[in-house]
């Protein structure tokens, strides 16, 4: 007997993977501000960066 030719299948297309959606704290930069406070009767004088404790820095939720 003669051999059978099969058709060609196409490689599958692998799933693209989901991206979970951004941080709603630090909106995705994983960086919160956070007021620094001086003196005695603890003045605001500035901001600093900090990191975001809701998705630890990482900017996914």
């Amino acid at each position: 007997m003669a051999a059978r030719k099969t058709a060609a299948r196409r490689p599958a297309k692998p799933a693209e993977p989901v991206q979970p959606p951004p941080c709603t704290v630090c909106e995705g930069t994983g960086l919160v501000a956070v007021t620094v406070r001086v003196g005695r009767r603890h003045r605001p004088v500035g901001q600093q960066e900090g990191m975001c404790l809701s998705c630890l820095g990482t900017g996914e939720a």
